[in-house]
């Protein structure tokens, strides 16, 4: 064990944690009607708490065992059976290895949830994201992370497929997965309202700026310069993207909004995540300029043009950059381009297919959408029985 790295990655952790909880929550929060905010609060908490549970149960085994095969990990290590405090991963506690990728499988699924805001049944976002973290993500994790077919030695060669943290694995995934659930679930009743807080959207995505050194600067695994060179890429492009979103809506609209400027933030950091350990700074300029105006295209294609109520945009800004991040470093020349579009192309197949499935299947069980009265009354109090305000808007 390298104390150095142990005490690296337990404060990547927390920050990746912090992501979730509260960072997304208030991000998402703030984007939604006034009388759905708590729901939103809710999604997002009850997901890190059940999420915990079943990464713990099965998750953790599928995406690390060592008794399984190229697809997946196999249930060994259910339960962490046979992990104690003295068991190593790499130079670190396993337990803490374990603790890490926690706090990834709770943010996939919780990015999902803004596809789906302001009219999805309760019980339909517990019961899918359990089985879609388990089904989908943790198989996915397990073919790259883990040692499976898409790792070094597999199907792409001894290279594999480079994916530092998270561009196919986290944001493919959960990008695709939002925009198969916004099609099948149907447009709001109220598409065209506004934010009720950009404050509170903004105050969200610097928590989320801030937890994402965790989430890049921790997948190094190590305190070392590998590390520090994620964490300062990502900060470069996060800043760059923030500015070029901005900008181009500012040729476009003639006004740049505080909402823009911090969902170009989110869309430089997603962008740079699968790059983050093989890049240098010039590049995370290149990606995060182009990041900021890509996305904000993806986001008028997707609402505009498709007429998909992809409510806050997720497959737009995490989906996509997630993609283009990936792309950029066969562009760059730090990965093979047969292993980059190989990869992409077949979790994106299984993600779509699987997502599906699972909505299906889930709406078999338990409604898929919430009832007309419901949705215009809103979810806080038909559903929660609470008020995020005195007066509700």
């Amino acid at each position: 064990m390298n104390g150095a790295d142990t005490a690296w990655i337990i404060v990547a952790t927390a920050l990746v944690l912090f992501m979730t909880l509260p960072g997304l929550a208030l991000f998402y929060g703030g984007l939604v009607r006034a009388r759905n905010v708590l729901s939103v609060f809710m999604q997002t908490y009850a997901i890190a708490c059940l999420m915990s549970i079943l990464w713990l149960a099965f998750g953790y085994s599928i995406a690390f065992g060592d008794g399984g095969s190229g697809i997946w990990g196999g249930l060994g290590k259910m339960f962490l059976i046979g992990v104690t405090a003295d068991s190593l991963s790499g130079t670190l506690p396993e337990v803490l290895f374990f603790a890490f990728q926690m706090t990834f499988a709770i943010i996939t699924p919780a990015l999902i949830v803004g596809a789906y805001v302001e009219r999805i049944g309760f019980g339909f976002v517990l019961l899918f994201s359990g089985l879609w973290m388990l089904l989908c993500y943790a198989p996915v994790v397990h073919w790259i992370w883990g040692g499976g077919f898409m790792a070094d030695g597999g199907i792409f060669g001894e290279v594999g497929v480079k994916d530092f943290a998270g561009g196919i694995v986290v944001h493919e995934t959960a990008g695709l997965a939002a925009l198969v659930i916004a099609v099948m679930l149907g447009a709001r009743k109220h598409r065209t309202t506004p934010p009720h807080a950009p404050w509170m959207v903004m105050i969200g995505a610097a928590m989320l700026w801030v937890g994402w050194f965790g989430f890049n600067g921790g997948s190094q695994l190590a305190a070392d310069g590998g590390a520090a060179m994620a964490l300062t890429v990502t900060h470069i492009s996060a800043a760059t993207a923030s500015l070029t979103w901005a900008l181009w809506e500012r040729v476009k609209y003639g006004k740049a909004s505080l909402v823009g400027l911090v969902t170009g933030t989110i869309a430089g950091l997603a962008s740079i995540t699968p790059a983050s350990g093989f890049v240098g700074p010039i590049e995370a300029l290149i990606i995060g300029a182009v990041a900021g105006i890509l996305c904000q295209e993806a986001v008028g294609l997707i609402r505009n043009k498709a007429q998909i109520d992809d409510t806050l945009d997720v497959f737009a800004v995490h989906g996509v950059g997630g993609i283009f991040g990936t792309i950029m470093i066969a562009v760059f020349g730090a990965g093979a381009w047969a292993a980059q579009l190989g990869a992409l192309a077949i979790v994106g197949v299984f993600t779509v297919v699987m997502t599906y499935v699972l909505v299906k299947l889930v709406g078999l069980v338990t409604p898929l959408r919430v009832d007309a009265e419901t949705e215009v009354n809103g979810l806080d109090l038909e559903v929660h029985g609470e008020r995020a305000y005195d007066i509700a808007s």
